[in-house]
């Protein structure tokens, strides 16, 4: 009889403490939504997008919208960044092939992930914006919407939404994913909170082993955590012609078909100036050698152009060639969506955001072209993708600075060690290929 009682004292206990926590945080909350509700407005004056249906973000919408969606119980994905949506689209495709009777509903938070799912997103579906994580107005999405299931993309973990979900007896999944080393920290200083917020989770389908661990460690049931693999993978573009285009843009600025390409992809501050030092240097014993770079925001061109100059080099800007001009040293790309063309016709590939700064750009995208591939230490953004690289001996991972130098040197050196390396690189795309037809699988 103690026993009962002291296991009844026990449950009561963790009820009141799960109470105390939601309690907390629904009053939290719209504090930090007030606070960061004129960075919305400001947004909203110079975009203008986030104007257009703002007030799908309170749970009302349109007679039109409110029609569709009352036509039948759809999948509600959420996707927030361009690069989940690329992955929440890709999951929609895949999903009906399973299942050709499906609807989806398909919320994103930003502007440009509106645009971009408005242009991509299949008639049959539905767009919204995310409703803010209110319990209100979670309540009155969920009336109009009534979901049949709730697909989250990577790590979009919004406590009101997925108890919203939990409480109607809907089906929680997340796919692709995956615990930064920053979210990791933030997660675990919360756990009380993180650990009752996962366990209203059915299905935890994550990239790599150690996103199994830290999502366990942060309190999710071990029996809902599956390693499936990145999604990365299966989001490849259509990669015939791509060579034609940049070979046309460089042919305009007089550099010949057979010179060299050193391409630095989705650069940072710091990477620029190593890139123009180690070029060069090359230079010197390898003439034919052309530098171009893709910094990894392009309204960082004109900063991008004096650190080239200051190293007495000479610059052409993508966005500013008009006809021919005379060979520069260096060509910046700032236009929107050329990187994959000039992965394309690459014979060396440094992948920014590893050297100077701290997280990594996508590998896998020069690796479509059987590129050869080097990065900096810092690749925390794709740990999963980095173990299968590193495994395979498809990419090439060095420290400092000088290891840098060294390393592309020896690339542009043995082509034959190139082709090697770049072949490996595409393998361990082909042999992994598959991961979002998985994903369809285990959700059912």
């Amino acid at each position: 009889m103690r026993r009962r009682i002291r296991a009844l004292e026990t449950y009561v206990r963790s009820r009141n403490t799960a109470a105390m926590i939601w309690i907390f945080y629904n009053l939290l909350f719209p504090i930090g939504f007030l606070f960061l509700l004129p960075k919305f407005i400001l947004r909203m004056a110079r975009r203008g997008g986030y104007r257009r249906h703002f007030e799908q973000r309170f749970g009302i919408y349109g007679s039109g919208t409110a029609a569709r969606l009352a036509k039948g119980r759809r999948i509600w994905i959420h996707a927030v960044s361009v690069g989940e949506l690329f992955v929440a689209l890709r999951f929609i495709e895949e999903y009906r092939k399973a299942h050709p009777e499906a609807l989806f509903v398909l919320s994103t938070n930003t502007s440009t992930g509106h645009a971009l799912a408005e242009r991509q997103l299949d008639r049959r579906d539905v767009l919204i914006y995310f409703p803010i994580d209110l319990p209100f107005v979670m309540k009155k999405a969920f009336d109009t919407i009534n979901p049949l299931k709730l697909i989250l993309v990577e790590c979009e973990f919004w406590p009101n939404f997925v108890r919203q979900a939990h409480r109607r007896g809907i089906p929680v999944a997340l796919i692709n994913g995956r615990i930064s080393d920053s979210s990791y920290k933030g997660y675990m200083l919360l756990r009380p909170f993180t650990r009752r917020l996962l366990e209203l989770i059915d299905l935890l389908c994550v990239q790599g082993r150690q996103d199994a661990e830290r999502i366990i460690a942060m309190g999710a049931r071990p029996e809902t955590v599956k390693i499936l693999g990145t999604a990365k993978y299966d989001l490849s573009p259509a990669i015939v012609g791509m060579d034609v285009t940049a070979r046309a843009v460089l042919r305009n600025l007089s550099v010949p078909d057979n010179a060299l390409i050193l391409l630095g992809g989705s650069t940072w501050l710091g990477e620029e100036e190593a890139l123009c030092r180690i070029y060069k240097n090359l230079r010197e014993t390898c003439p034919e050698l052309f530098l171009v770079l893709v910094p990894r925001h392009a309204e960082r061109r004109d900063e991008v152009k004096k650190v080239i100059e200051n190293q007495e080099l000479t610059v052409a800007l993508r966005s500013r060639m008009n006809g021919g001009l005379d060979k520069p040293d260096v060509l910046i790309v700032d236009s929107t969506g050329e990187m994959m063309n000039f992965y394309s016709i690459a014979d060396v590939v440094f992948v920014g955001k590893s050297l100077c700064e701290h997280g990594g750009q996508n590998p896998i995208e020069p690796a479509l072209f059987s590129k050869p591939i080097v990065v900096g230490p810092n690749m925390e953004n794709f740990p999963a993708v980095m173990d299968d690289f590193l495994s395979a001996n498809a990419i090439r991972q060095v420290q400092s600075f000088q290891a840098l130098e060294k390393t592309i040197a020896e690339l542009l050196a043995d082509s034959a060690v190139r082709e090697q390396l770049g072949r490996a690189a595409r393998r361990v795309i082909d042999n992994r290929r598959g991961v979002i037809a998985t994903m369809v699988h285990a959700i059912g």
